[in-house]
């Protein structure tokens, strides 16, 4: 993993003491809350329902046992035990304290993390696949090429205040494990001719007006990759509207000038800047893959699982990915257990994913988009020892891509901008099919919930979307069905009127039951939607 050069720690520090005396002015009543606003937002501060909301980066969602067991002892010391992973690979604490925000970010830059561009109109935490470099399906690991991008954006003064935020995937893997396509910029390495390449994708997203991205060019050479991303941002930073923050992400601008013109602009401006010196040497995207060599895997590895145990044998097959190394997988560990609070960590259980971490997994971790964590390279000989040790902390829910392994946001219990409560409904849906049994029948079947149109439970992308929206002044919520945020990627559509949340809770259930009678042999759930459509549904649902 890429580690801070005397450059990168010079900047976060600085950063800390500007942030330092920006709150030290507001606490003394000399900015005032809108004064304040602009700059503690390009700091991953929000202020929410009850108390201040600090969100932290995890670059690519890449972090070792020494960060996790800070992000810990931050949860600890800070907020009240816990931390709550995110769908774009970060860690947000709930409960901060504006007198102890810098402080809190100073304990971050100790060991090379920070809350830099996590809000505010500007260039997101780059993201990427949580099993880069250890996929067995993947091109190249894309985590340099994020790295790169990382560089390039953090503190861009170009792109320090765009139209709209700005979020920006990377992945090297035709499977598509990060959403790429539903994000402001997708990008694919891909190889052509024998050369690696970018391919381009513009102008997706969630939210209010959800869209795929359109592939904008099939290849853009890796010595280009730089150039021709920061064409696709002047052309949004020059044309995106600022005059309707509803109409300001690039998706619109993308959707409103056509593909095919929109290209015509980037291309453009991607001519003009080629005898700009805007790319970086490519002997520094050589440096930045020194930080991301394979580990040394033990040669020979033990392909053996001793499967006798029944419990530990369900956790294999559901939550352990192929490698591409002989004898090891990657580990998922589930931040879902059956009642939770999806993506809730305690401080105890970070620690403890450190710790394993650096036991099992050559002392790294990931965040996965859909708020589990992965120790990404482990020995099929220590799984049986992994899985006790998660077992007995609440960590070990066999439930990789069932209908328990749910995405939800904060929603109503914390957000100021959400309409409706999504945590409860996540836990009595968990609760619900855990009890009834039918989540191994059901198989693969990927459930999303987000307490307002913003989306950041990604309803839209889920073969069952819940979308909870104010009624008069009660909470409802619309079901969703049909969506992929894979490289089958689709939009959901809504089926109907919406539910109250004991509604809702059973709707589900009527879904998944009509997906149980009108499936056919190995058939995902989103297959047989797409296969009959929404009417056996709607009937059901209705009458």
């Amino acid at each position: 993993m890429y580690l801070y050069d005397q450059y990168d720690q010079r900047q976060v520090d600085a950063r800390v003491e500007e942030f330092r005396d920006q709150a030290r002015r507001r606490l003394e009543g000399k900015l005032t809350e809108d004064q304040f606003k602009p700059l503690r937002l390009m700091n991953g501060l929000y202020l929410q329902l009850h108390a201040y909301m600090l969100r932290v980066a995890i670059p690519y969602g890449t972090l070792n046992s020494r960060q996790m067991h800070a992000l810990a002892d931050i949860a600890d010391r800070y907020d009240r035990g816990y931390g709550h992973f995110t769908t774009r690979q970060n860690i947000q604490y709930n409960w901060i304290k504006l007198e102890e925000a810098a402080d809190l970010l100073a304990d971050l830059a100790r060991v090379e993390m920070h809350a830099i561009q996590t809000s505010g109109n500007c260039i997101r935490n780059i993201s990427s696949d949580h099993f880069a470099g250890a996929a067995a399906d993947e091109l190249v690991d894309p985590r340099p090429y994020a790295e790169l991008l990382r560089q390039w954006s953090s503190f861009h003064p170009e792109f320090s205040y765009l139209p709209r935020k700005f979020k920006i995937a990377v992945i090297a893997s035709d499977t598509d494990r990060a959403a790429m396509r539903l994000h402001d910029i997708g990008i694919q390495i891909v190889e052509k001719d024998g050369d690696l390449g970018a391919a381009f994708y513009v102008g997706g997203g969630m939210g209010r007006t959800p869209m795929i991205a359109p592939c904008i060019k099939d290849f853009v050479p890796l010595d280009r990759l730089v150039t021709y991303a920061e064409a696709v941002l002047r052309v949004y930073n020059r044309y995106g509207r600022r005059d309707n923050k509803y109409k300001a992400r690039i998706k619109i601008l993308v959707h409103e000038m056509g593909k095919d013109a929109f290209t015509q602009a980037v291309d453009e401006e991607f001519a003009r800047m080629l005898d700009e010196g805007i790319e970086p040497p490519f002997a520094e995207l050589e440096r930045i893959r020194t930080f991301f060599e394979d580990p040394l895997f033990e040669a020979g590895a033990s392909e053996e699982i001793d499967r006798s145990d029944p419990d530990f044998a369900l956790w294999v097959d559901r939550n352990t990915v192929a490698h591409k190394a002989p004898g090891y997988v990657s580990a998922v560990i589930s931040l879902k257990p059956v009642g939770g609070i999806p993506g809730d960590a305690t401080s105890e259980q970070m620690r403890l994913m450190a710790d394993l971490a650096k036991d099992f997994s050559f002392d790294e971790l990931r965040v996965m988009h859909t708020q589990n964590i992965v120790l990404p390279h482990v020995r099929k000989a220590d799984l049986h020892a992994l899985w006790t040790a998660l077992d007995g902390a609440g960590l070990g829910a066999p439930n990789l891509d069932t209908i328990e392994d749910i995405i939800a946001c904060p929603g109503l219990d914390y957000c100021s901008l959400a309409n409706a409560r999504s945590i409860p409904v996540a836990q009595k849906i968990s609760e619900r099919f855990a009890a009834n049994g039918k989540t191994e029948a059901l198989g693969q079947l990927k459930l999303k919930i987000s307490g307002c149109i913003n989306a950041c439970g990604h309803h839209h992308a889920g073969h069952i979307g819940i979308l909870g929206v104010d009624r008069k002044g009660v909470e409802n919520y619309q079901l969703l069905l049909g969506g992929s945020e894979a490289e089958d990627v689709s939009l959901a559509k809504i089926t109907g009127p919406g539910f109250d949340e004991a509604g809702i809770v059973d709707a589900v259930e009527t879904a998944a039951d009509v997906y149980l009678r009108e499936r056919q042999t190995g058939e995902r759930f989103l297959d047989t939607f797409r296969r009959i459509g929404m009417t056996p549904f709607k009937e059901a649902l209705y009458g």
